[in-house]
């Protein structure tokens, strides 16, 4: 039996609503007794954040990584999906992100994705149909199903989508939704399938909307995808119903806040300090089912020390009794990663880039900044030898998609709105599918960024004037072997590069990541051609 703990300070209590002077007795990793006393000191404690939604493979690092880093900013747990991964390597992949995060303290709750592939548009190295999930589903270590992405199949009635929600159902594990857009009847139909969250709204009308459905709603605060200033009246309107999510978050920016960030940012906006904490804590744990403590008797000790309760700075963490993080130090070792990956595929020439002139007038997708949602524009073309060529003085750029599970050609279209006036950017983290996605200002350019990827079998490349900077991604294309804090800081290096050659968007590397989505509306590039969500594929011309 190990020796009994006592914390002293000015209790959080989420369930109650209130804040008292207090001890908290801790015992073999729970929480033996919480008793109010006359004085305490002025530190406070509270329950540890939890980040609804993320997909780890965003960080750039394996789950035992991210970890690191989470904890400094009093995350205790996520609930995450590996379905990115999973669309490189299959049941391989996710049991590779269950065994690694075993092997630390943070509480990494995964989701059986859903959706590998996510369309039957874009080509995948993995494929889990409703067998393999419903044997995830068995596992004790999945909480979920995840994300279901391909809301047009649930509309249809697709058996392998609905066989995959009834297993869930079936053995009482929530279900996730994705469902960007989606309002009335159409709604009304996803979330009668049994599905009961959604993270894609944009708008305030949109969330209201699902909220009313049946639905619980997050506010996402990723790296690329920003929603809290639309959807932060929420907290006031729903609180039993909202969560913080962020989805996607690179590494330089898991290195400055996580959940935390959300929370210190909704506070000092004015709204509940309960409601926030709620949103932080109590509702994702509820929801789910997570073997996380909020502070009560009986609960496992999963406990944050802060300063106050504005800025929210962390002094030490506890999971499960355990100290994890104490004054800028995390107490649990890295873990030496084992590679994994499925790369096919040899370099690229110039030729591959080509668009052959078919028409003065083309389908261009359009990007916004901090928005997943893309456009489809038309735009007039001036050819150039029989070839369609990048213009980057009317920020018309090429977009590439090249497989990477096999020898097949590459897809070319536009884009606009990224702003390069010269070089190129290429990524094997390419949602979902994870081929090599890259855009540029010229042909020469783009070849030396794809094929520096190429070469690594994955990672991130920007190239111009001849130089190509690279971060190696050996684990599955997607996540990185550094220590946190380096690969951080060669991402962000790679970012700063890429707005010296002009990019304008925030996130210019993950911005790319998305444009290879095309279950996200409405016009996007996959390995097999341009597809609008509404439509499937479509001419890049129009005739």
């Amino acid at each position: 039996m190990a020796i009994p703990q006592r914390l002293r300070g000015q209790v959080v209590d989420v369930v109650a609503r209130r804040v008292f002077p207090g001890e908290i007795d801790i015992q073999d990793g729970r929480i033996v007794a919480v008793r109010e006393v006359p004085e305490a000191p002025g530190r406070y404690l509270m329950p540890g954040f939890v980040d609804a939604h993320v997909h780890i493979e965003s960080s750039l690092l394996p789950p035992s990584e991210f970890a690191r880093l989470a904890v400094v900013h009093g995350t205790v747990a996520t609930v995450s999906d590996p379905h990115e991964i999973a669309n490189v390597l299959g049941l391989d992949g996710v049991r590779y992100m269950l065994d690694d995060a075993a092997s630390v303290p943070l509480k990494i709750s995964f989701g059986a994705p859903s959706c590998v592939p996510a369309s039957a548009l874009e080509t995948t190295g993995g494929r889990l149909g409703p067998q393999e999930v419903e044997a995830l589903l068995a596992d004790p270590r999945i909480s979920h199903l995840g994300e279901v992405m391909d809301f047009p199949a649930v509309l249809a009635q697709d058996p392998g989508v609905h066989a995959k929600i009834a297993a869930a159902r079936r053995v009482g594990k929530p279900v996730d939704g994705h469902a960007p857009g989606l309002v009335g009847g159409a709604l009304a139909s996803y979330v009668a399938a049994g599905i009961s969250t959604d993270h894609e709204s944009t708008t305030l009308r949109e969330a209201q909307a699902k909220v009313k459905a049946g639905m619980k709603v997050m506010l996402r605060e990723g790296s690329a995808a920003r929603a809290f200033d639309a959807l932060a009246p929420m907290l006031e309107a729903y609180p039993d119903q909202v969560m913080f999510c962020c989805d996607d978050l690179h590494p330089n920016d898991v290195m400055e806040g996580h959940i935390n960030a959300i929370v210190r940012r909704a506070v000092k906006d004015g709204y509940d300090l309960f409601a926030v904490l709620r949103a932080a804590t109590l509702n994702p744990v509820r929801h789910y089912g997570l073997p996380v403590g909020l502070l009560q008797p009986g609960d496992p000790a999963d406990v944050l020390e802060v300063d106050d309760l504005t800025e929210f700075s962390i002094r030490r963490v506890f999971i499960d009794g355990s100290l994890v993080y104490d004054h800028g130090r995390v107490t649990f070792p890295r873990v030496q990663q084992r590679p994994i990956n499925k790369f096919v595929g040899g370099p690229r020439s110039r030729t591959d880039f080509i668009i052959s002139a078919e028409s003065p007038e083309v389908r261009v997708i359009q990007v916004h900044d901090g928005e997943l949602v893309t456009h489809e524009v038309k735009r007039k073309v001036h050819p150039q030898a029989g070839e369609v060529r990048a213009d980057p003085v009317r920020d018309i750029l090429k977009l590439v998609v090249v497989p990477r599970y096999h020898d097949g050609p590459a897809a070319v279209a536009l884009v606009e709105g990224f702003g390069l006036r010269r070089g190129a950017l290429a990524s094997s983290v390419a949602h979902d599918a994870h081929n090599v996605v890259a855009v540029g200002a010229d042909e020469e350019a783009l070849q030396a960024a794809v094929n520096a990827v190429i070469e690594a079998r994955g990672g991130l490349a920007v190239s111009a004037d001849g130089i190509t900077d690279l971060l190696p991604l050996p684990v599955a294309g997607l996540m990185s072997d550094l220590e946190g804090a380096e690969c951080a800081l060669r991402y962000a290096s790679l970012e700063a590069r890429a707005r010296i050659l002009g990019a304008r968007l925030r996130a210019p590397l993950m911005a790319l990541s998305f444009l290879a989505l095309p279950v996200i509306p409405h016009l996007k590039l996959s390995d097999q051609g341009l597809v609008a969500t509404d439509r499937g594929l479509v001419p890049l011309f129009f005739l």
